[in-house]
């Protein structure tokens, strides 16, 4: 059983009085705040009065003191973002609104790797999951001063067993990245700054509701106030993916967070600037290395940052559930793809495949297009239709069965006229069908009873176009990466 953090708030306190600053608040879990707040600052452009009047808001914590044998620093820079359960500044009526309820568990909820390009023309997010399997270094325990040796936990646990210290120590080990900054947010000022930027739009292929936070989105488009996001970036019932679906949620949002700052005119109005970085610095503690002249030198590189600017994956995996005795259930880091990864970022080069010519966007959907069987058929009364329309949707990756024109028993070259396009779907695969239906724009869809898994299309005479498609969580092939770009994660 892990020793919790105890020393954390006497530290705090003791850091607060060296310092002369105040002393920081409880922190409730980050899942993405500072990583906005960080970007938000540095393209802001704004001066050293303001974001020096904004840095002296941001609680100390020694997170470098005492360590050895640390990675050598590559180029760019890196952040190790961190959130932890803490609750206790959020008000009793938020608690229940928000189904905040329970003991926090002192440890790390989410854990993200932030890298900014020397030439501050991209940013890459990594997801670490905090379940990871880890071999925390040889150290000494803050609570009791006793030397504790090298042993197994889960990633998460370093913080409750040494704090912001062990867990960078701990992270650095395992990637072989050098941290240059640790921030440590309450979510709390994440959820204020939502509300100060107007929201932000959110998008998904198929309703999100989830109990355990109180989520209930329709399939859609969505705007998000502070606390709907809070629950967005929380929920981990919604379907079997349980973590490494919220940490994909989580990247989504802090894409579509980083688009409304830099399209909404937020980064010309430094009055703007100042009241929404403040409300989502006002409880981060950082290192003591993080000043405001860095924030003024990134923010004069970076004032053309936008969501395409940004790339977003998480640490490739080889196992999603593999016991420890006395750990209990971690999932294993890739052994070949992770390497290449944070290789990638040692070597400040992008991660997420970039295209010298832009292609049109794929529209995500639930089921992956590759895995959904369509016929397709021809009911337009001319020639050719039904061929190009099964070439277009075996190009944005269908599987394309029989003959296209054939209908759908194969019997007849055609079916009669028919004005619409109609998909028949066996309701059993209605989320196939719902997929197959976002790349036939206008289709109407018609539940066949016992139709099976293939889908037939039946092409009328109102069709236009097929538009591309693509699973809306990225797929990986063993041993690659998974990494999307900002602008592929926004609603279009």
């Amino acid at each position: 059983m892990t020793t919790p953090f105890r020393s954390r708030h006497r530290a705090g306190r003791r850091a607060a009085r060296r310092d002369g600053q105040r002393r920081p608040g409880p922190r409730w879990g980050l899942r993405i705040g500072t990583g906005a707040s960080v970007l938000l600052l540095s393209a802001s452009g704004v001066g050293h009065a303001m974001v020096t009047g904004v840095e002296s808001g941001i609680g100390r914590v020694d997170a470098f003191t005492g360590m050895s044998n640390r990675p050598g620093g590559g180029k760019g820079l890196n952040f190790l973002v961190v959130g932890t359960d803490g609750r206790d500044r959020l008000t009793e009526e938020e608690k229940r609104r928000y189904h905040l309820g329970g003991q926090p568990c002192h440890c790390t909820d989410t854990l993200m790797l932030v890298h900014l390009s020397a030439d501050r023309d991209r940013a890459s997010v990594i997801s670490l999951p905090r379940d990871s399997y880890a071999e925390v270094p040889a150290h000494v325990d803050p609570v009791t001063g006793r030397p504790r040796d090298r042993r197994a936990m889960k990633l998460n646990a370093a913080y409750a067993e040494g704090g912001p210290s062990l867990t960078v120590r701990t992270v650095e080990h395992m990637t072989g990245v050098h941290i240059d900054h640790y921030l440590e947010v309450d979510f709390t000022s994440f959820m204020r700054s939502v509300d100060a930027v107007g929201g932000v739009e959110i998008c998904t292929s198929r309703p999100l509701r989830d109990s355990y936070t109180g989520l209930d989105l329709p399939a859609g488009k969505s705007r998000l106030n502070g606390g709907q996001a809070l629950q967005y970036v929380r929920s981990r019932h919604l379907d079997g993916s349980a973590d490494l679906g919220r940490m994909q949620r989580q990247q989504r949002f802090l894409a579509a967070l980083i688009d409304k700052v830099a399209s909404s005119g937020v980064l010309m109005n430094p009055i703007r600037v100042k009241d929404v970085a403040g409300a989502m610095l006002e409880s981060v503690r950082a290192d003591s290395g993080f000043t405001a002249n860095d924030l003024v030198d990134l923010g004069q590189a970076m004032r053309g940052f936008t969501a395409s600017s940004s790339e977003f994956t998480s640490v490739p995996l080889a196992s999603l559930e593999q016991p420890v005795p006395g750990v209990g259930s971690t999932v294993r880091w890739d052994p070949v793809a992770a390497p290449k990864l944070f290789q990638a970022i040692r070597e400040d080069r992008p991660i997420a495949v970039r295209r010298d010519r832009p292609e049109p966007r794929a529209t995500a959907v639930e089921v992956a297009p590759d895995r959904i069987q369509v016929r397709v058929a021809d009911g337009s009364g001319r020639a050719g239709p039904a061929a190009a329309v099964a070439r277009d949707l075996r190009a944005t990756g269908f599987a394309i069965v029989g003959t296209p024109g054939d209908s759908a028993t194969g019997r007849a070259p055609h079916t009669p006229h028919t004005p619409h396009t109609v998909i028949a779907y066996d309701p059993r695969w209605n989320r196939s069908a719902r997929s197959l239906a976002a790349a036939l724009p206008g289709a109407q869809l018609r539940p066949v009873a016992g139709q099976g898994p293939v889908l037939r299309v039946t092409v009328g005479r109102d069709h236009t176009e097929v538009r591309r498609v693509r699973a809306e969580e990225p797929a990986r092939e063993p041993g690659g990466i998974a990494a999307i770009t900002g602008d592929e994660a926004v609603c279009p």
